[in-house]
């Protein structure tokens, strides 16, 4: 099994020198840091599955230390070593939620063996389809895969479009329930009227059109995972009745009287402020408690530059496998783009933007024209004005204006030379001007006036 790295702070180079061969000797990856800035530096930059530091440093002591990270990298392991006299502090971080505390002078084998208790083991990826390459994600689905070891209820937030279903589906793929079945319910997405059957089932002549009895979703996760998305779109009147079902572990469909009961793990998630809404009365308290028994929440892709080209290049694969096109690539331009984009939808805008770049690229390379970002000023929409592309687009799904739109952005990419952007789109320079002609012809019609010749030089 392979480890993220330990995270060694100590301010004496000689004894952290001497921890960080212990370490390596027994295979573990380290990092180092001579304080507490210097480790929330090494925190920003590298995903840890472990931190080991002193009590007594300067500026930052350890007690501080572990405040900023409890605040900041919730789930982090965090032992803090610590001399005898000093021993009512280090309990005190027990208390508040550290892994444990080792006094000086220690065994190198006391070391190892709480090590080994708490180290996070780096995330796998049997699946194929989690792309982590920020240290924040790396950090977040070492957690992940920690907590799937469980049967704790995990609350995962975090903004849409983020990808909080396929964290989900790798909690349960790393627990003990894979071979079980996973059930994703869309609290947003059904009608109140029905959420309450689709959940807990009903009886056959339970209500008017119930023809026959059929099971709810917790019957059919039986032995595996439910995940109650956008659990906080559901209504209170529901909600009560979903936390009896969560206490009890066990459910009666509706016109039964019988129970029955469930071996399931709970999985929910919220694109909203969970304590907002609990404080505006939205959503219970006690279900919140029952819920968020081990929160994890994904960062948006702003958030974690570092997984944008990862992310495009993986969703590239798959959609230019679907369309035949597999030797599909990125431009350096078109990549320079999509760092620079601000993505406010997040993954969801992502992979949209990239499966019609698939569809408009014409030659062997996705163009920054191919993207239909506009321009980029470091926010999430469009920039082309109406005089820019004569006209905005109402219907993506109209493909001649699609293709207008992205013969005029490549002309602009190479600067109006028609040659150059006849061998980007991939058509002889003649079927390029007869195009060009027609867009003037409409515009003009449309103007009511000549426009004059000039879309690009020779």
């Amino acid at each position: 099994m392979k480890y993220l790295p330990i995270l060694v702070v100590e301010d004496d180079a000689d004894l952290r020198e001497a921890i960080i061969d212990t370490l390596m000797l027994s295979g573990y990856p380290t990092l180092e840091a001579s304080d507490g800035g210097q480790a929330l530096q090494r925190l920003k930059q590298e995903p840890v599955g472990l931190i080991i530091s002193d009590a007594q440093m300067a500026p930052m002591d350890g007690y501080a230390l572990f405040e900023e990270v409890k605040k900041h990298y919730p789930g982090v392991p965090f032992i803090l070593m610590t001399a005898y006299g000093v021993i009512e502090r280090a309990i005190e971080l027990l208390r508040a939620g550290a892994s444990h505390y080792l006094l000086k002078p220690f065994e190198p084998q006391s070391l190892l063996a709480e090590v080994e208790k708490h180290l996070l083991a780096m995330p796998g990826n049997e699946g194929g389809d989690v792309v982590a390459e920020s240290a924040a994600m790396r950090q977040l689905f070492a957690l992940a895969g920690r907590v799937a070891q469980s049967d704790a209820s995990v609350m995962i937030s975090g903004p849409s479009g983020t990808g909080k279903e396929v964290l989900a589906r790798y909690i349960h793929r790393y627990s003990r329930r894979a071979s079980g079945p996973f059930v994703a319910v869309n609290c947003a997405a059904i009608p109140d009227n029905l959420l309450e059957s689709t959940l807990f089932g009903h009886e056959r002549g339970a209500f008017t059109g119930a023809a026959q009895a059929l099971p709810g979703k917790f019957e059919q996760a039986q032995g595996g995972t439910i995940l109650l998305d956008e659990v906080t779109e559901m209504p209170l009147s529901l909600q009560a009745k979903l936390l009896r079902v969560l206490q009890e572990r066990e459910v009666e469909r509706i016109g039964s009287t019988r129970t029955i009961k469930l071996d399931i793990r709970v999985l929910a998630t919220s694109n909203r402020d969970l304590q907002a809404e609990v404080e505006a009365g939205r959503f219970r308290e006690d279900l919140y408690f029952r819920l968020n028994v081990f929160p994890l929440r994904i960062p948006a892709l702003a958030e974690r530059p570092d997984d944008i080209l990862p992310l495009a290049r993986f969703l590239l694969k798959r959609h230019a496998e679907a369309a035949g096109r597999t030797s599909l690539v990125f431009s350096r331009d078109a990549e320079r783009h999509l760092t620079a984009y601000s993505w406010e939808g997040n993954i969801r805008e992502l992979d949209n933007v990239v499966q019609r770049a698939v569809i408009l690229a014409a030659g062997a390379e996705i163009i920054a024209a191919d993207l239909l970002l506009g321009d980029i000023t470091g926010v999430g929409q469009l920039t082309r004005t109406a005089s820019d592309l004569d006209g905005s687009v109402s219907d993506e799904t109209d493909m001649k204006t699609l293709e207008k739109r992205h013969i005029l952005e490549t002309l602009g990419a190479v600067g109006g030379v028609k040659k150059l952007a006849a061998e980007k789109l991939g058509i002889s320079e003649r079927t390029l001007r007869y195009k060009l002609q027609r867009y003037r012809d409409e515009d003009s019609a449309a103007a009511g006036q000549n426009v004059p010749e000039g879309n690009g030089t020779e």
